[in-house]
């Protein structure tokens, strides 16, 4: 319980915290942001860790000159995009052993089998559309890799989908991060952002409900 509360102060104040590790390490901080965004987009067992939040904070502080945006632009994409395909490669390998181990509760065959009826109801885009959901966003290349989704078709998504997460909330950052309204309540911008990163999930989870009704 400690630790995932601290998890989620470290995430509501990431501002703050982040500012330290700038503080404390400069330009080594882009090094450190890389590990953060490959870790979480790259293993489905760190889907706590901050996604959104972290490059909407980056940007803000690019735009004060404490990280250099290129850098952090070509860094995140990065990031993103190598993390996912090693994500996928480990479903891709190991998904199974990893979905029959009973040590794992939260990855079963009933989660792999609803993902995969998703990606057959709405193909490739689910790749694209996974990148703006918190936790949906680390699963989804590790069930693309255990459902032997060709890498092609993958590979595509990966690229487009990173790149218009990395770039879009870390833009959104850079020229939104600082107005005084924003730094005065970060902390609720943070919630909203985690709010409307999940509207995709309870759309979803309404139509299925609306359509088992009908049914």
């Amino acid at each position: 319980m400690g630790f995932l509360t601290n998890i989620v102060e470290f995430i509501l104040h990431i501002d703050t915290h982040l500012g330290e590790i700038i503080a404390s390490y400069g330009a080594l901080t882009h090094f450190i942001l890389f590990f953060v965004i490959f870790a979480e987009t790259g293993f489905v067992f760190t889907p706590f860790l901050p996604g959104d939040s972290i490059l909407f904070a980056a940007g803000a502080f690019a735009a004060l000159g404490s990280l250099h945006l290129t850098w952090l632009l070509l860094v995140f994409f990065i990031a993103a995009f190598l993390g996912d395909t090693a994500n996928y490669w480990i479903g891709h390998f190991f998904g199974q052993k990893i979905v029959d181990n009973p040590k794992i509760p939260f990855i079963n065959q009933k989660h792999i089998d609803q993902t995969q009826e998703f990606y057959k109801k709405h193909g490739g885009k689910t790749i694209f559309l996974a990148r703006f959901v918190p936790i949906v966003r680390t699963f989804a290349p590790f069930v693309a890799g255990v459902g032997k989704m060709h890498y092609g078709k993958f590979i595509s998504y990966n690229i487009f989908g990173g790149f218009t997460w990395v770039f879009g909330f870390t833009l959104a950052g850079y020229f939104f991060g600082n107005i005084p309204q924003v730094k005065e309540h970060f902390s609720l911008v943070v919630l909203v952002i985690i709010l409307i990163s999940v509207i995709p999930i309870i759309s979803e989870f309404i139509k299925e409900r609306l359509s088992g009704r009908k049914n």
